[in-house]
């Protein structure tokens, strides 16, 4: 079964987040946990905080082995912009977008993951 988090509107672009996302897919949540937890990055904050709440998702949801969960997906799509304006040199005025992000964990079962993957290599 999945569990999902998400945040929403995350303050940091979802280009500074991206690589963090791709360093945790396919680690168990304990794995991705302590790798995110000694990275001085707010990127790393940010999706911690998301691992965690995926975690206490499949807690509520009756998850047996909590210690047995991947990290199916993590996603970081870019969210909306706002956009400021900075005065500059000679009454000109230059656009800041100032961008947010969503961030997106997928936790899954090993067993779902095995049997996917199974299915998967029975197409090719």
């Amino acid at each position: 079964m999945d569990y999902k988090a998400k945040h929403r509107h995350a303050d940091m672009s979802a280009r500074k987040v991206r690589p963090f996302a791709a360093l945790i897919r396919g680690k168990s949540a304990d794995e991705a946990l302590e790798l995110l937890r000694f990275l001085p990055n707010k990127s790393a904050r940010l999706l911690e905080q998301v691992v965690k709440s995926a975690l206490g998702n499949a807690e509520d949801k009756g998850a047996r082995h909590l210690e047995d969960l991947i990290v199916k997906e993590a996603c970081v799509d870019g969210g909306p912009m706002m956009k400021r304006i900075m005065p500059r040199a000679r009454g000109t005025a230059y656009s800041i977008k100032r961008r947010l992000s969503h961030i997106r964990v997928t936790l899954s079962d090993m067993e779902d993951t095995v049997a996917e993957q199974h299915d998967h290599g029975d197409e090719e």
